[in-house]
């Protein structure tokens, strides 16, 4: 037997065979790095592609199924994959349908400048008088707005004959002289009134409103085509009064409908010293109906109340002017309204006065329904009382001019 040491070194000596083995080795480990990094490189540049596109679409992915390579393989079925979903047909999608909501829906919030329906005296969903009056919530304005009351008027007017020397029953108020006035002179009418209470019977109806209304009206007559007298107002008269208005609802025959009562405190003066002075005090009882949108009747009852003799200017005026008057107006159209005023004495001496008017609007609507405000205002008078110093004169007068109603 061999010793340890040469069975050992036995062991490590190369043989005659290991050139041989050793290069073999290293050549098929050179191969395979070779082979392994070829394959890499290509696949990494994009040279190894299996084209699926040039077979059919129906046999392209046999083609990469058949592709040994993974990675080449994958390649395939993307190139495939990206070519039936180019040639699939545009299909729209449906519409979806969404579920039905439970939540209860929430009205949107709308920031506006204008006032809301719950207090616009201007809507239009409301009638005529129930808007003049503010008979109720949805047209209640509030307390202290200015209002139009009376048309605010501009015109020219004609008459029949002028008072040059205005004269009472009372010896002490006739003009010391005549004075050549012009039958044609220009009139001026302002009109305003304003809320002052509301409320005060009707707090427990939730949309009902009654209310307290303080009125001024002033109307002046002006000479201005006597330039030889220097143009002077003829006369003014100064109307002040205080109105309270209920709201009513009774249902009337022939489809009429009772939309309010009133009680009123009236003062007209023309605010002369003696001898033109002339003035009265009054208390009148109103009320206003309607009928649809196109009609409506107002009525006044007046009881003048008792001047000292002494004091009395015009003592036999409820007897010329009148005790009441009646009120028929007519809207054929926003734009058109037709009204016919009649006064009585409500004696067995039928004095009085008619007043006949047309008012035509001249501008745009707002909006809201209604006709503008600018309107063309003509108006036919005959009778007493067409101003305060003319109380006891008959006369015809033919007036045309601009008015504002209801601004």
């Amino acid at each position: 037997m061999f010793p340890r040491s040469h069975q050992v070194a036995s062991a490590i000596r190369p043989s005659r065979d290991w050139p041989t083995a050793i290069e073999a080795t290293m050549n098929f480990k050179f191969t395979l790095v070779f082979v392994a990094g070829s394959a890499l490189s290509t696949w990494a540049n994009g040279q190894i592609s299996i084209d699926p596109l040039a077979s059919s679409p129906a046999d392209g992915w046999l083609q990469c199924k058949a592709t040994t390579d993974d990675i080449a393989r994958l390649r395939c079925f993307d190139a495939w994959a990206t070519q039936q979903q180019s040639n699939l047909p545009a299909v729209t999608p449906a519409p979806q349908v969404s579920a039905p909501s439970t939540a209860p829906a929430v009205a949107p919030v709308i920031i506006t400048m204008t006032a809301p329906e719950a207090h616009n005296c201007k809507n239009p969903r409301f009638s005529e008088l129930s808007r003049f009056w503010e008979l109720e919530a949805g047209s209640d304005c509030g307390t202290f707005g200015i209002r139009g009351y009376k048309p605010i008027s501009l015109s020219v007017l004609g008459s029949d004959s002028v008072n040059t020397q205005p004269d009472s029953s009372l010896p002490d108020h006739r003009a010391a002289s005549i004075t050549a006035f012009s039958t044609t002179e220009t009139r001026i009418q302002l009109s305003v009134r304003t809320k002052i209470a509301q409320g005060l019977l009707t707090q427990n109806q939730q949309l009902k409103r009654d209310s307290l209304w303080f009125g001024y009206t002033q109307q002046s007559n002006w000479q201005i085509f006597s330039g030889d007298l220097s143009r002077p107002f003829r006369t003014t008269d100064h109307e002040p009064e205080l109105m309270y208005i209920y709201p009513a609802d009774l249902n009337l025959p022939g489809g009429w409908r009772m939309r309010y009562a009133g009680l009123a405190l009236n003062h007209q003066s023309n605010g002369q010293p003696l001898p033109l002075s002339r003035s009265w005090n009054r208390n009148i009882l109103m009320a206003g109906l309607e009928n649809g949108a196109a009609w409506r009747l107002t009525g006044k009852l007046w009881y003048r109340l008792a001047e000292k003799n002494n004091d009395d200017d015009n003592p036999e005026i409820s007897d010329l002017i009148g005790r009441g008057e009646l009120t028929g107006t007519w809207s054929p159209s926003a734009a058109n309204t037709w009204s016919l005023t009649l006064r009585h004495s409500l004696r067995a001496q039928a004095n009085g006065s008619a007043r006949l008017e047309w008012l035509h609007t001249l501008n745009d609507t707002d909006g809201s329904g209604k006709p503008g405000g600018l309107q063309l205002h003509t108006q036919l008078f005959s009778g007493y009382g067409d101003s305060l110093i003319d109380y006891n004169r008959h006369r015809t007068v033919l007036s045309v001019g601009l008015s504002l109603v209801d601004w």
